[in-house]
C-alpha cells in the first residue's frame, strides 16, 4: 500500500501531458518538499502495478533515463517515451527542455493540497 506522500506523487505525476516528463526534483517541489527527489523516485519505482502513474515520463534533472532499470529491465522506459514522440538517444532524451512540464507552471498549489485533504 502506498504512503501519503506516494499518492500526492502519483496524483502529479498523472497530470503530466503526454510527450512531455518531468524530473523528480520537480514533482517535490510542487510537493513542498525539495530536498525529496530520491523519495519521489522510490514513488515511481512502486508504482509499477498502477497503470495510470505514467512513470516513464519522471526523469533525472538532466534527462537521463535513471528509472529504466526498474521497467523489467528491458527498453520498456525509451519504448514508451519514443511512442509519445520523445527522442532518447542513449538513454538521454534529447531537446530535453523543450519536452520538460513543470508542475509549479502548471497546477495550482492551493487546488492541488485542498483537492487532497
Amino acid at each position: 500500500m502506498a504512503s501519503e506522500f506516494f499518492n500526492k506523487v502519483y496524483t502529479v505525476v498523472r497530470q503530466i501531458p503526454e510527450g512531455q516528463v518531468t524530473t523528480y526534483g520537480h514533482v517535490a517541489r510542487f510537493l513542498g518538499t525539495g530536498r525529496s527527489a530520491r523519495v519521489v523516485g522510490y514513488a515511481m519505482n512502486a508504482s509499477h502495478k498502477d497503470p495510470s502513474v505514467p512513470a516513464h515520463r519522471v526523469v533525472n534533472r538532466k534527462g537521463v533515463l535513471t528509472g529504466k532499470h526498474f521497467f523489467g529491465g528491458s527498453t520498456l522506459m525509451e519504448d514508451l517515451l519514443k511512442s509519445e514522440g520523445i527522442l532518447v538517444v542513449d538513454d538521454q532524451i534529447q531537446d530535453f527542455e523543450q519536452c520538460i512540464w513543470d508542475p509549479m507552471e502548471h497546477l495550482n498549489q492551493e487546488e492541488y493540497f485542498t483537492d487532497l485533504l
